[in-house]
């Protein structure tokens, strides 16, 4: 199979993605819980949040009885999530061939960013920190818009292509979960998914047996030959 020739871009989810990280999500995921509970909002919205995993109820609330606190939530809580991400950052490593696969597709002529729900700190550093951050042509991170557009919100994926000066309809999106697959699902561009994280039985146990997979990233050269 082939790249569309319509293709000029390709994007690129970061953590298990184009790098090896290890990052403590269970405690990242209590930070929002944590701010919510700290603010008083109430426990049927955090429980419903727990379950769906959306922010925007308690956000909803916070914004109508508390403004100040809503007007400061994401930094606070953005700050928080950038130190649980750094922890482990000296350990993050390209995964093998995603350099080589990069340097090809750039002498190819495609555009590459990374899209990623880490901090913009966090992002520049690991990606620095391996000589990785020159190979992109853009880095759109959590901190950089407002909470309510990051991934899986199709804005996310408006955000990258801006920058990138493509249409969503120019761009693949490659992405090691369910995250990233309804981000392109919400914003109508082609995803793959790659199998750091969900094996190909487990992709299509979670989005269906019509998901594109590869095992690595840099299996995407079996598309530009």
């Amino acid at each position: 199979m082939t790249l569309d020739p319509k293709i000029r871009a390709i994007g690129f989810d970061m953590d298990g993605t184009v790098m090896n990280t290890k990052v403590n999500y269970e405690k990242l995921g209590r930070i929002f819980m944590d701010e919510f509970e700290c603010q008083g909002v109430p426990g049927d919205i955090i429980e419903r949040h727990l379950k769906t995993g959306s922010l925007d109820e308690g956000l909803g609330w916070l914004e109508a009885n508390k403004p100040e606190a809503f007007a400061n939530f994401e930094r606070r809580a953005g700050d928080r999530a950038t130190e649980v991400e750094m922890e482990f950052a000296e350990q993050a490593k390209p995964y093998p061939g995603t350099r080589e696969l990069l340097e090809d597709l750039r002498r190819r002529g495609y555009k590459t960013a990374i899209l990623t729900r880490g901090g913009h700190s966090y992002a520049d550093y690991i990606l620095s920190g391996s000589n990785m951050l020159g190979l992109f042509d853009a880095v759109i991170a959590r901190d950089d818009y407002p909470y309510k557009e990051a991934k899986p919100s199709k804005v996310a994926m408006e955000h990258m292509c801006g920058a990138l000066g493509v249409g969503l309809d120019e761009v693949i999106f490659l992405g090691d979960g369910t995250t990233d697959y309804y981000t392109c699902v919400n914003s109508g561009t082609r995803f793959i998914g790659v199998e750091t994280h969900l094996t190909r039985e487990g992709w299509e146990k979670a989005v269906g047996p019509s998901v594109e997979t590869i095992p690595l990233v840099a299996d995407l050269r079996r598309y530009i030959g």
